[in-house]
């Protein structure tokens, strides 16, 4: 079973956030960056753990800069075979998504997992894009995933239960919580990562569909106003007058 990982970068999330350029670029100075959590800890770990009960490959596959080799060596560390780098600047979710259909068309990938949505901007939209350019089925949020010969027994959470889906290889899944259990790299790990094939290949020269006119920063939240409990009549003025939502 081949399968391929996309990761991504994201500052950490105790990182500061700030913007420079006159709000039109993320301020990077003194931020720790690290691989995106919902990549790592749900698509990556059960990639990982698919190949460790049938046999097979685990690829990661990154579009970015050499600044982003870190964090491909902790993907590696975590029990990745390989990896990928292509060597472009991730200007938006098409671009990105062009650059991996591209890369991966001819590879014969029976699963290309993503996770849910990165941490820095909440898009959710390289899976399915990268599933309709490679005409594959595309499942997302998927909280549960299992093979039943060459089908995928498909699990994930809907508004009053639970929808289970069959799907045939090969097809893109993007992985929510309840996928797999977060793994820290051992030792040995970290040292095998460090001899383990990184590839980096030229960028196909997708354009962005998308620019940033700026960022903002959103606006601080107000003081929590405290009623006596034993006042409700103040509540509900203060929800009625103040709050405005009854």
């Amino acid at each position: 079973m081949k399968i391929l990982v996309c990761i991504s970068k994201a500052p950490d999330t105790t990182a500061k956030i700030a913007f420079t350029n006159n709000n039109t670029e993320f301020d990077q100075n003194g931020v720790q960056f690290i691989v995106n959590p919902y990549d790592e800890w749900y698509a990556l770990v059960r990639g990982i753990e698919l190949k460790e009960a049938s046999g097979g490959s685990v690829t990661v596959i990154n579009v970015g800069g050499a600044d982003n080799d870190a964090i491909i060596r902790k993907a590696l560390a975590t029990g990745a075979d390989d990896a990928v780098r292509i060597d472009a600047e991730p200007t938006d979710a098409l671009a990105v998504a062009k650059e991996i259909a591209a890369f991966a068309s001819d590879k014969s990938y029976d699963m290309i997992l993503t996770g849910k949505e990165t941490i820095d901007y909440n898009g959710s939209h390289v899976g399915a894009m990268l599933a309709e350019l490679m005409n594959c089925p595309f499942i997302s949020q998927a909280s549960k995933l299992d093979m039943e010969g060459s089908n995928a027994l498909i699990e994930r959470d809907i508004q009053g239960g639970k929808e289970i889906i069959q799907s045939p290889t090969p097809f893109v899944a993007s992985c929510a919580k309840g996928m797999a259990e977060a793994r820290i790299p051992n030792m040995r790990g970290i040292m095998a990562a460090r001899t383990k094939p990184l590839e980096v290949v030229a960028a196909q020269g997708a354009s962005p569909s998308t620019s940033i006119k700026w960022f903002t920063i959103p606006e601080a939240k107000a003081d929590c106003k405290m009623i006596d409990a034993e006042n409700p009549e103040a509540l509900v003025e203060a929800l009625h007058q103040e709050a405005k939502v009854i």
